[in-house]
Protein backbone atom coordinates (compact mmCIF):
# COMPACT_ATOMS: atom_id res chain seq x y z
CA UNK A 1 0.00 0.00 0.00
CA UNK A 2 1.27 3.22 -1.02
CA UNK A 3 1.76 5.79 1.58
CA UNK A 4 -1.15 8.17 0.01
CA UNK A 5 -3.05 5.04 0.77
CA UNK A 6 -1.91 4.53 3.74
CA UNK A 7 -2.90 8.29 4.89
CA UNK A 8 -6.28 8.48 3.16
CA UNK A 9 -7.14 5.39 5.19
CA UNK A 10 -5.74 7.08 9.02
CA UNK A 11 -8.83 8.35 9.29
CA UNK A 12 -11.21 6.68 11.43
CA UNK A 13 -14.41 7.55 9.09
CA UNK A 14 -13.70 6.81 5.33
CA UNK A 15 -16.19 6.38 2.80
CA UNK A 16 -15.23 2.48 2.69
CA UNK A 17 -16.29 2.44 6.69
CA UNK A 18 -19.74 5.07 5.82
CA UNK A 19 -20.71 2.20 3.19
CA UNK A 20 -19.81 -0.91 4.98
CA UNK A 21 -22.16 0.32 7.28
CA UNK A 22 -24.88 1.42 5.19
CA UNK A 23 -24.75 -2.13 3.79
CA UNK A 24 -24.98 -3.74 7.12
CA UNK A 25 -27.59 -2.03 8.19
CA UNK A 26 -30.21 -2.56 5.83
CA UNK A 27 -29.07 -6.19 6.03
CA UNK A 28 -29.64 -6.42 9.74
CA UNK A 29 -32.75 -4.68 9.44
CA UNK A 30 -34.15 -7.24 7.50
CA UNK A 31 -33.16 -10.22 9.42
CA UNK A 32 -33.92 -9.13 12.87
CA UNK A 33 -37.56 -8.64 11.46
CA UNK A 34 -38.19 -12.30 11.24
CA UNK A 35 -39.26 -12.87 14.39
CA UNK A 36 -42.43 -10.62 13.71
CA UNK A 37 -43.90 -13.10 10.75
CA UNK A 38 -43.87 -15.70 13.46
CA UNK A 39 -47.69 -15.65 14.00
CA UNK A 40 -48.73 -14.02 10.89
CA UNK A 41 -47.07 -17.01 8.98
CA UNK A 42 -48.41 -20.13 11.07
CA UNK A 43 -51.80 -18.22 11.07
CA UNK A 44 -51.83 -17.83 7.35
CA UNK A 45 -51.44 -21.84 7.04
CA UNK A 46 -52.72 -23.16 10.25
CA UNK A 47 -48.91 -24.02 10.75
CA UNK A 48 -47.58 -25.20 13.97
CA UNK A 49 -44.90 -23.05 15.81
CA UNK A 50 -41.81 -25.19 14.05
CA UNK A 51 -42.36 -25.04 11.21
CA UNK A 52 -41.60 -21.11 10.38
CA UNK A 53 -39.18 -21.59 13.34
CA UNK A 54 -37.37 -24.74 11.59
CA UNK A 55 -37.50 -22.48 8.36
CA UNK A 56 -35.50 -19.72 10.11
CA UNK A 57 -33.04 -22.32 11.93
CA UNK A 58 -31.89 -22.98 8.46
CA UNK A 59 -31.62 -19.82 7.66
CA UNK A 60 -29.01 -19.00 10.47
CA UNK A 61 -27.62 -22.40 9.45
CA UNK A 62 -27.16 -21.11 6.15
CA UNK A 63 -25.61 -17.72 6.92
CA UNK A 64 -23.36 -19.98 9.00
CA UNK A 65 -22.17 -21.95 6.56
CA UNK A 66 -21.82 -19.46 3.79
CA UNK A 67 -20.03 -17.19 5.52
CA UNK A 68 -16.67 -18.88 5.45
CA UNK A 69 -17.25 -19.58 1.50
CA UNK A 70 -18.49 -15.78 0.72
CA UNK A 71 -15.40 -14.23 2.92
CA UNK A 72 -12.87 -16.78 1.06
CA UNK A 73 -14.30 -15.40 -2.07
CA UNK A 74 -13.97 -11.62 -1.38
CA UNK A 75 -10.45 -12.36 -0.28
CA UNK A 76 -9.68 -14.24 -3.63
CA UNK A 77 -12.27 -12.07 -5.98
CA UNK A 78 -13.09 -8.73 -4.17
CA UNK A 79 -15.16 -7.41 -1.80
CA UNK A 80 -17.54 -5.84 -3.87
CA UNK A 81 -18.94 -9.22 -6.30
CA UNK A 82 -18.73 -10.89 -3.05
CA UNK A 83 -21.45 -8.69 -1.79
CA UNK A 84 -23.62 -8.39 -4.85
CA UNK A 85 -23.41 -11.77 -4.84
CA UNK A 86 -24.64 -11.95 -1.33
CA UNK A 87 -27.28 -9.15 -2.64
CA UNK A 88 -28.73 -11.18 -4.89
CA UNK A 89 -29.16 -14.46 -3.31
CA UNK A 90 -31.06 -11.99 -0.63
CA UNK A 91 -33.47 -10.85 -3.47
CA UNK A 92 -33.93 -13.93 -4.35
CA UNK A 93 -34.78 -15.44 -1.03
CA UNK A 94 -37.53 -12.73 -0.01
CA UNK A 95 -39.14 -12.31 -3.21
CA UNK A 96 -39.58 -16.46 -4.20
CA UNK A 97 -40.75 -16.64 -0.23
CA UNK A 98 -43.62 -14.34 -0.50
CA UNK A 99 -45.11 -17.04 -2.81
CA UNK A 100 -44.28 -19.83 -0.59
CA UNK A 101 -46.94 -21.94 0.50
CA UNK A 102 -45.81 -25.18 2.17
CA UNK A 103 -43.13 -25.11 5.20
CA UNK A 104 -40.69 -27.14 3.28
CA UNK A 105 -40.83 -24.51 0.38
CA UNK A 106 -39.79 -21.84 3.13
CA UNK A 107 -37.27 -24.00 4.37
CA UNK A 108 -36.02 -24.36 0.89
CA UNK A 109 -36.05 -20.50 0.39
CA UNK A 110 -34.46 -19.49 3.70
CA UNK A 111 -31.32 -21.07 2.55
CA UNK A 112 -31.12 -18.31 -0.03
CA UNK A 113 -31.75 -15.77 2.56
CA UNK A 114 -28.93 -17.29 4.91
CA UNK A 115 -26.37 -17.15 1.74
CA UNK A 116 -28.12 -13.34 1.15
CA UNK A 117 -26.83 -12.19 4.91
CA UNK A 118 -23.77 -14.39 5.07
CA UNK A 119 -22.74 -11.96 1.70
CA UNK A 120 -24.00 -8.90 2.96
CA UNK A 121 -23.38 -9.31 6.87
CA UNK A 122 -20.13 -9.32 9.01
CA UNK A 123 -17.51 -12.13 7.82
CA UNK A 124 -17.04 -9.85 4.65
CA UNK A 125 -17.76 -6.30 5.92
CA UNK A 126 -15.81 -6.59 9.30
CA UNK A 127 -12.61 -8.09 7.26
CA UNK A 128 -12.97 -5.02 4.82
CA UNK A 129 -13.73 -2.27 8.02
CA UNK A 130 -10.36 -3.79 9.12
CA UNK A 131 -8.34 -3.76 6.37
CA UNK A 132 -9.31 -0.20 5.53
CA UNK A 133 -8.75 0.93 9.17
CA UNK A 134 -5.18 1.98 10.37
CA UNK A 135 -3.99 -0.09 13.23
CA UNK A 136 -5.13 2.66 15.91
CA UNK A 137 -8.49 2.74 14.55
CA UNK A 138 -8.78 -1.10 14.07
CA UNK A 139 -10.92 -2.02 17.32
CA UNK A 140 -13.24 1.09 17.35
CA UNK A 141 -13.98 0.67 13.47
CA UNK A 142 -14.84 -2.83 13.86
CA UNK A 143 -17.55 -1.71 16.73
CA UNK A 144 -18.99 1.06 14.39
CA UNK A 145 -19.70 -1.42 11.91
CA UNK A 146 -20.87 -4.13 14.30
CA UNK A 147 -22.96 -1.34 15.82
CA UNK A 148 -24.40 -0.28 12.69
CA UNK A 149 -25.97 -3.75 12.60
CA UNK A 150 -27.66 -2.85 16.02
CA UNK A 151 -29.02 0.37 14.04
CA UNK A 152 -30.68 -1.66 11.40
CA UNK A 153 -32.46 -3.71 14.30
CA UNK A 154 -33.66 -0.67 15.51
CA UNK A 155 -35.40 0.29 12.41
CA UNK A 156 -36.45 -3.07 10.94
CA UNK A 157 -38.89 -4.41 13.38
CA UNK A 158 -40.71 -1.46 14.10
CA UNK A 159 -40.96 -0.48 10.24
CA UNK A 160 -42.07 -4.10 9.63
CA UNK A 161 -44.34 -4.09 11.97
CA UNK A 162 -45.90 -1.35 10.69
CA UNK A 163 -45.95 -2.39 6.92
CA UNK A 164 -47.69 -5.43 8.52
CA UNK A 165 -49.94 -3.29 9.86
CA UNK A 166 -50.98 -1.98 5.88
CA UNK A 167 -50.28 -5.11 4.26
CA UNK A 168 -50.02 -8.97 4.07
CA UNK A 169 -46.51 -10.26 4.77
CA UNK A 170 -46.03 -11.87 1.66
CA UNK A 171 -45.76 -8.11 0.56
CA UNK A 172 -43.50 -6.74 3.06
CA UNK A 173 -40.99 -9.54 1.75
CA UNK A 174 -41.19 -7.73 -1.56
CA UNK A 175 -40.72 -4.40 -0.37
CA UNK A 176 -37.69 -5.64 1.66
CA UNK A 177 -36.42 -6.93 -1.28
CA UNK A 178 -36.43 -3.98 -2.60
CA UNK A 179 -34.52 -2.31 0.29
CA UNK A 180 -31.70 -4.93 -0.11
CA UNK A 181 -31.09 -3.20 -3.75
CA UNK A 182 -31.18 -0.10 -2.61
CA UNK A 183 -28.54 -0.44 -0.33
CA UNK A 184 -26.33 -1.60 -3.69
CA UNK A 185 -25.76 1.69 -4.51
CA UNK A 186 -23.87 2.33 -1.37
CA UNK A 187 -21.12 -0.03 -2.74
CA UNK A 188 -19.74 2.72 -5.20
CA UNK A 189 -17.78 4.04 -2.05
CA UNK A 190 -16.58 0.80 -1.16
CA UNK A 191 -13.09 0.51 -2.33
CA UNK A 192 -10.94 -1.17 0.30
CA UNK A 193 -7.32 -1.73 0.23
CA UNK A 194 -6.86 -5.58 -1.17
CA UNK A 195 -5.63 -8.61 1.14
CA UNK A 196 -1.85 -8.02 1.29
CA UNK A 197 -0.36 -10.96 -1.03
CA UNK A 198 1.10 -13.82 0.02
CA UNK A 199 4.86 -13.21 -0.25
CA UNK A 200 5.75 -17.04 1.28
CA UNK A 201 4.68 -20.42 0.61
CA UNK A 202 3.74 -21.03 3.96
CA UNK A 203 1.24 -17.92 4.08
CA UNK A 204 -1.30 -19.42 1.38
CA UNK A 205 -4.81 -20.03 2.98
CA UNK A 206 -4.16 -23.43 3.55
CA UNK A 207 -1.75 -23.10 5.69
CA UNK A 208 -2.85 -20.31 7.90
CA UNK A 209 -5.64 -22.27 8.24
CA UNK A 210 -4.01 -25.29 9.01
CA UNK A 211 -1.87 -23.32 11.90
CA UNK A 212 -5.44 -21.91 13.46
CA UNK A 213 -6.95 -24.91 13.30
CA UNK A 214 -4.21 -26.69 15.37
CA UNK A 215 -4.40 -23.71 17.78
CA UNK A 216 -5.94 -24.37 21.14
CA UNK A 217 -7.56 -21.25 21.39
CA UNK A 218 -8.95 -21.35 18.05
CA UNK A 219 -11.11 -24.04 19.33
CA UNK A 220 -11.98 -22.01 22.72
CA UNK A 221 -13.33 -18.80 20.09
CA UNK A 222 -14.72 -21.40 17.80
CA UNK A 223 -16.80 -23.46 20.97
CA UNK A 224 -17.31 -19.71 22.82
CA UNK A 225 -19.12 -18.04 20.11
CA UNK A 226 -21.54 -20.90 19.83
CA UNK A 227 -24.06 -19.51 23.05
CA UNK A 228 -23.66 -15.96 21.31
CA UNK A 229 -25.44 -17.19 18.47
CA UNK A 230 -28.30 -19.70 20.33
CA UNK A 231 -29.17 -16.42 22.76
CA UNK A 232 -29.08 -14.14 19.81
CA UNK A 233 -31.20 -16.02 17.37
CA UNK A 234 -33.41 -17.27 19.61
CA UNK A 235 -34.39 -14.21 20.77
CA UNK A 236 -34.76 -12.58 17.23
CA UNK A 237 -36.82 -14.83 16.01
CA UNK A 238 -38.96 -16.36 19.26
CA UNK A 239 -39.05 -12.64 21.60
CA UNK A 240 -41.80 -11.14 19.85
CA UNK A 241 -44.07 -13.97 20.02
CA UNK A 242 -42.77 -14.84 23.56
CA UNK A 243 -43.51 -11.19 24.47
CA UNK A 244 -47.00 -11.76 22.73
CA UNK A 245 -48.69 -14.82 24.88
CA UNK A 246 -45.95 -14.70 27.54
CA UNK A 247 -46.30 -11.19 28.79
CA UNK A 248 -48.80 -9.18 31.33
CA UNK A 249 -51.12 -6.67 29.49
CA UNK A 250 -49.95 -3.35 29.42
CA UNK A 251 -51.49 -1.34 31.71
CA UNK A 252 -54.01 1.29 30.79
CA UNK A 253 -52.43 4.58 31.45
CA UNK A 254 -49.02 3.21 32.22
CA UNK A 255 -46.25 5.07 31.19
CA UNK A 256 -45.66 2.23 28.25
CA UNK A 257 -49.02 3.04 27.15
CA UNK A 258 -48.44 6.99 27.24
CA UNK A 259 -45.17 5.79 24.82
CA UNK A 260 -47.79 4.82 22.25
CA UNK A 261 -46.99 0.91 23.14
CA UNK A 262 -50.78 -0.23 23.69
CA UNK A 263 -51.04 -4.18 22.88
CA UNK A 264 -47.80 -7.17 23.69
CA UNK A 265 -47.37 -7.47 20.26
CA UNK A 266 -46.54 -4.09 19.75
CA UNK A 267 -43.94 -4.12 22.62
CA UNK A 268 -42.54 -7.68 21.11
CA UNK A 269 -41.67 -5.22 18.17
CA UNK A 270 -40.37 -1.92 20.39
CA UNK A 271 -38.70 -4.75 22.18
CA UNK A 272 -36.12 -5.85 19.82
CA UNK A 273 -35.91 -2.24 18.49
CA UNK A 274 -34.69 -1.50 21.92
CA UNK A 275 -32.17 -4.05 22.26
CA UNK A 276 -30.72 -2.60 18.90
CA UNK A 277 -30.42 0.70 20.62
CA UNK A 278 -28.41 0.15 23.63
CA UNK A 279 -26.61 -2.04 21.60
CA UNK A 280 -25.16 0.56 19.48
CA UNK A 281 -23.55 1.82 22.99
CA UNK A 282 -22.73 -1.43 24.24
CA UNK A 283 -20.56 -2.25 20.73
CA UNK A 284 -18.85 0.81 20.46
CA UNK A 285 -18.00 0.67 24.48
CA UNK A 286 -16.68 -2.42 23.55
CA UNK A 287 -14.95 -1.69 20.46
CA UNK A 288 -13.13 0.61 22.51
CA UNK A 289 -12.24 -1.24 25.35
CA UNK A 290 -10.88 -4.02 22.94
CA UNK A 291 -8.23 -1.13 22.05
CA UNK A 292 -7.10 -0.99 25.70
CA UNK A 293 -7.92 -4.30 27.64
CA UNK A 294 -7.26 -7.82 27.45
CA UNK A 295 -10.19 -9.65 24.48
CA UNK A 296 -10.41 -12.64 26.30
CA UNK A 297 -11.28 -11.29 29.27
CA UNK A 298 -13.94 -8.64 27.64
CA UNK A 299 -15.44 -11.59 25.95
CA UNK A 300 -15.70 -13.54 29.48
CA UNK A 301 -17.55 -11.05 31.58
CA UNK A 302 -20.25 -9.79 28.71
CA UNK A 303 -21.07 -13.99 28.75
CA UNK A 304 -20.99 -13.80 32.36
CA UNK A 305 -23.36 -10.84 32.17
CA UNK A 306 -25.75 -12.14 29.78
CA UNK A 307 -26.23 -15.33 31.82
CA UNK A 308 -26.75 -13.33 35.47
CA UNK A 309 -29.76 -11.08 32.89
CA UNK A 310 -31.19 -13.72 31.07
CA UNK A 311 -31.50 -15.84 34.07
CA UNK A 312 -32.78 -12.86 36.41
CA UNK A 313 -35.81 -12.27 33.68
CA UNK A 314 -36.68 -15.49 33.22
CA UNK A 315 -36.63 -16.23 36.88
CA UNK A 316 -39.35 -12.96 37.55
CA UNK A 317 -42.94 -12.71 35.94
CA UNK A 318 -42.77 -11.14 32.64
CA UNK A 319 -44.19 -7.80 33.05
CA UNK A 320 -44.14 -4.95 30.22
CA UNK A 321 -41.52 -3.48 32.61
CA UNK A 322 -39.04 -6.75 32.98
CA UNK A 323 -39.42 -7.00 29.51
CA UNK A 324 -37.34 -3.17 28.69
CA UNK A 325 -35.10 -3.63 31.26
CA UNK A 326 -34.17 -6.78 30.19
CA UNK A 327 -34.12 -5.69 26.37
CA UNK A 328 -32.39 -2.63 27.56
CA UNK A 329 -29.45 -4.97 29.39
CA UNK A 330 -29.39 -7.98 26.86
CA UNK A 331 -28.91 -5.28 24.09
CA UNK A 332 -25.95 -3.37 26.15
CA UNK A 333 -24.23 -6.92 25.33
CA UNK A 334 -25.69 -8.35 22.35
CA UNK A 335 -23.19 -7.83 19.53
CA UNK A 336 -20.43 -6.29 21.80
CA UNK A 337 -18.74 -9.97 21.47
CA UNK A 338 -18.53 -9.43 17.76
CA UNK A 339 -15.77 -6.73 17.46
CA UNK A 340 -14.00 -7.83 19.96
CA UNK A 341 -13.97 -11.50 18.37
CA UNK A 342 -12.94 -10.18 15.03
CA UNK A 343 -10.40 -8.29 16.63
CA UNK A 344 -8.87 -11.04 19.07
CA UNK A 345 -8.96 -13.26 15.34
CA UNK A 346 -7.01 -10.57 13.82
CA UNK A 347 -4.97 -10.20 16.80
CA UNK A 348 -3.97 -13.40 17.00
CA UNK A 349 -3.56 -14.33 13.18
CA UNK A 350 -3.11 -11.37 11.05
CA UNK A 351 -5.04 -9.55 9.01
CA UNK A 352 -4.46 -11.50 5.67
CA UNK A 353 -7.13 -14.15 5.96
CA UNK A 354 -9.06 -12.32 8.90
CA UNK A 355 -12.60 -12.81 6.59
CA UNK A 356 -12.15 -16.69 6.26
CA UNK A 357 -11.11 -17.70 9.96
CA UNK A 358 -13.92 -14.91 11.43
CA UNK A 359 -16.20 -17.00 9.14
CA UNK A 360 -15.00 -20.23 10.37
CA UNK A 361 -15.69 -18.69 13.88
CA UNK A 362 -18.92 -17.57 12.92
CA UNK A 363 -19.94 -20.78 11.67
CA UNK A 364 -20.58 -22.05 15.44
CA UNK A 365 -22.49 -19.24 15.93
CA UNK A 366 -24.60 -20.15 13.69
CA UNK A 367 -24.48 -23.54 14.62
CA UNK A 368 -25.84 -22.26 17.85
CA UNK A 369 -28.43 -19.66 16.38
CA UNK A 370 -29.66 -23.03 14.35
CA UNK A 371 -30.16 -25.17 17.62
CA UNK A 372 -31.91 -21.94 18.97
CA UNK A 373 -34.22 -21.01 16.48
CA UNK A 374 -35.19 -24.45 16.02
CA UNK A 375 -35.25 -25.36 20.06
CA UNK A 376 -37.95 -22.63 20.77
CA UNK A 377 -40.42 -23.78 17.66
CA UNK A 378 -39.97 -27.00 19.01
CA UNK A 379 -39.99 -26.71 22.70
CA UNK A 380 -42.92 -24.17 22.65
CA UNK A 381 -45.07 -27.06 20.78
CA UNK A 382 -44.09 -29.72 23.31
CA UNK A 383 -44.73 -27.79 26.41
CA UNK A 384 -46.59 -24.63 25.03
CA UNK A 385 -43.90 -21.93 26.53
CA UNK A 386 -40.40 -20.67 25.99
CA UNK A 387 -38.87 -21.78 29.69
CA UNK A 388 -36.55 -25.26 28.62
CA UNK A 389 -34.92 -23.31 25.72
CA UNK A 390 -34.28 -20.46 27.69
CA UNK A 391 -32.91 -22.19 30.33
CA UNK A 392 -30.61 -23.86 27.90
CA UNK A 393 -29.23 -20.46 26.68
CA UNK A 394 -28.61 -19.53 30.52
CA UNK A 395 -26.77 -23.11 30.75
CA UNK A 396 -24.94 -22.01 26.84
CA UNK A 397 -23.67 -18.30 27.93
CA UNK A 398 -22.02 -19.87 31.55
CA UNK A 399 -19.77 -22.15 29.34
CA UNK A 400 -18.98 -19.68 27.12
CA UNK A 401 -17.74 -17.50 29.82
CA UNK A 402 -15.35 -19.90 31.13
CA UNK A 403 -14.19 -21.26 27.97
CA UNK A 404 -12.38 -18.11 27.04
CA UNK A 405 -10.54 -17.60 30.27
CA UNK A 406 -7.71 -20.13 28.80
CA UNK A 407 -7.38 -18.33 25.32
CA UNK A 408 -3.71 -16.93 24.81
CA UNK A 409 -3.98 -13.82 23.40
CA UNK A 410 -0.14 -13.54 21.88
CA UNK A 411 -0.09 -13.39 17.73
CA UNK A 412 0.39 -17.16 16.82
CA UNK A 413 4.23 -16.36 15.39
CA UNK A 414 5.63 -15.27 18.93
CA UNK A 415 4.24 -18.22 20.49
CA UNK A 416 6.11 -20.17 17.24
CA UNK A 417 9.25 -18.89 17.18
CA UNK A 418 10.25 -21.09 14.35
CA UNK A 419 6.87 -20.85 12.59
CA UNK A 420 7.38 -17.48 9.82
CA UNK A 421 5.58 -14.65 10.98
CA UNK A 422 1.67 -14.53 9.69
CA UNK A 423 1.45 -11.11 7.53
CA UNK A 424 -0.61 -8.94 9.85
Amino acid sequence: MSSATTARYDRLFTPVLLASCIVILVSFAVRASFGLFQIPVAETFDWPREAFSFAIAIQNLFWGIGQPLFSAFAERYGDRKAILAGAGFYIAGLVLSAYAITPGQHQLLEMLVGFGIAGTGFGVILAVVGRAASDKNRSMALGIATAAGSAGQIVGPPVAQLLLNQMPWQSVFIVFAGFILLSMLALIFLRAPAPQKATQSDERMGAVLKKALRDPSFAFIFIGFFSCGYQLAFITAHFPAFITEMCSVVAPGSIIQSLGVSSTTMLGAVAIALIGVFNIGGTLMAGWLGQHYSRKYLLATIYLLRTIVAALFIMNPITPESVLLFSIAMGSLWLATVPLTSGLIAQIYGLRYMGTLYGLVFFSHQLGGFLGVWLGGALYDLYANYTVVWWIGVGFGALSALIHLPIDERPLAQRRPASPALSA
